[in-house]
């Protein structure tokens, strides 16, 4: 790419290569040397661009402090625990039974909803089935994932829990409910009038069942026993968990625990486009199309953008991380599905952060043939990993990602980077066109995240005007911030 002062000094060489075109050999010598002297300058001149093509900060003086310390925990910590006031139920011959769909997430939520369901009726739950198989194409029981002896262990105080509904209730007339979503403890009183004409009461579905805020504070401790005590995975992925922890610590002491949401699937559902080819474009279009419970088929990517609901590229999350501060030696730990693009995409990654592991790499053949069978397994151990990392980064906001960041929030552990996408977006678009420079980028992208470090805070209530169903979806989920429920002070309940 040349200027005016390029194209001006062209010129000037162009006249003089017709004028030593009839000179001597010494007017040659000084026509090569001037040529050799020109091919110099502008490599130098586009040398002095390449900076605004691609990111390359300048040295930053940000001290490894500033880089992993978690936020301040201000001497709050997990609590789970019943309080004084707390009044334990066993169930009698009252049972529900429930069917789980979705990815793991989904299953964890909806399984804990249930047990304070199952509380409030004063019913026995019977452990779930779970349907992996519409959306993950996986068999997986719930005895595959999770602990079952734990799960009724740790909440026998609080709720009777079988394995199965007892043989001679198989036959009995039985009612299936779908709860409403968002629904209070007086709701779930009025359903016990169903106690009256059924014993089995069979929920349709379970996710989100109950509502985020202004539930007793023990029912809402409930929901997290089952979620980070009782819902506990099984104990070769736990243990795996833990062996792949150990080892990216033995690798670099401290690790990023990267959540990339770059599949196929979400990108054709989101409409998301930025950085692909125009055949991959076309590709997602045709498959958004096709998919009949996709009900938005015409999306203007651009728009999607600049709205903050598109998930970062690699190549975006490369530069976000570099812009904050973090050397290229990093070690990332990348937890992710299929990437779309393959190879070719996750190398403009790697050209920011060459230092990248995916669990295919950290553990043996051995290790990962004990959880190939079931996609919902490998997925608990990106779970763990990203849990327990010194650093949490999401590239969406997604399920997986937010249930970490509320888990972490729980533990007040470690520090979660969640990027604002939308303001992002702004700020890579005028770094493309140079109206920034990389150090301005980078200044700008450090005060964004300044008071975003994933520490315990207020949860978000709904939006404003929105009453109902409606507030309900726009309220921050309970489980992606337990605060303050689940998280007290020193002198908390």
């Amino acid at each position: 790419m040349f200027n005016h002062r390029g194209s001006s000094l062209m010129k000037n060489v162009s006249t003089t290569t017709k004028f030593i075109s009839r000179k001597s050999p010494r007017a040659i010598a000084l026509y090569i040397f001037l040529l050799f002297a020109f091919s110099i300058f502008i490599f130098v001149f586009n040398a002095g661009n390449i900076e605004d093509d691609q990111f390359n900060p300048i040295s930053l003086q940000i001290t490894d402090e500033e880089l992993w310390i978690p936020p301040p925990s201000r001497g709050l910590r997990a609590c789970a625990h019943p309080t004084s006031r707390y009044i334990p139920t066993y169930g009698t011959d009252r049972y529900l039974t429930m069917d789980c769909d979705g990815g793991l997430n989904q299953i964890r939520t909806g399984i804990s909803d249930m047990v304070a369901v199952a509380h409030i009726m004063n019913a026995t739950l019977v452990i779930p089935k779970l349907d992996t198989q519409s959306s993950w194409h996986d068999s997986s029981k719930f005895s595959d994932i999770f602990d079952e002896l734990h799960f009724i262990t740790t909440l026998q105080k609080d709720v009777r829990i079988l394995k199965e509904l007892p043989k001679e209730l198989e036959l009995v007339p039985r009612v299936e409910k779908q709860f409403t979503s968002g629904s209070n403890v007086g709701y779930y009183k009025e359903m016990t009038q169903l106690w009256n004409e059924y014993q089995v009461i069979h929920v349709v579905k379970s996710e989100s069942r109950l509502a985020n805020n202004n539930l007793p504070l023990d029912i809402q401790r409930l929901r997290c026993r089952s979620m980070f005590h009782a819902l506990r995975f099984i104990p070769p992925i736990e243990s795996l968990g833990k062996e792949l922890v150990d080892r990216l610590r033995t690798q670099s002491g401290k690790y990023i625990a990267l959540h990339l949401r770059y599949e196929k699937e979400l990108l054709a559902f989101t409409g998301c486009t930025s950085g692909l080819t125009d055949a991959e474009s076309e590709e997602l279009r045709i498959m958004r199309e096709n998919t009949k419970d996709w009900k938005v088929k015409d999306i203007n990517p651009t728009q999607q953008r600049k709205g903050g609901f598109c998930p970062l590229t690699p190549k975006e999350v490369g530069i976000f991380l570099r812009a904050i501060g973090y050397p290229p030696s990093t070690l990332i730990y990348v937890a992710s599905g299929e990437i779309y693009g393959g190879d070719a995409r996750l190398s403009e990654l790697k050209s920011y952060f060459p230092n990248i592991v995916f669990k295919e790499k950290l553990a043996t053949k051995e290790e990962l043939n004990s959880i190939a069978k079931h996609a919902t397994q490998s997925v608990a151990l990106d779970y763990i990993v990203s849990v327990e990392s010194d650093v949490f980064v999401p590239s969406y906001s997604g399920k997986m990602a937010r249930a970490i960041e509320g888990h972490r929030r729980f533990l007040v552990h470690g520090k979660t980077i969640s990027p604002d996408r939308k303001g992002l977006a702004k700020l890579f678009d005028e770094l493309e066109k140079g109206q920034l420079k990389t150090s301005q980028f980078s200044e700008l992208v450090r005060l964004s995240q300044k008071n975003k470090k994933g520490g315990p805070r207020k949860r978000k209530g709904p939006a404003a005007g929105t009453k109902g169903e409606e507030a309900f979806r726009t309220e921050e989920f309970f489980y992606d911030n337990p605060y303050h429920e689940c998280v007290c002070s020193p002198k908390g309940l």
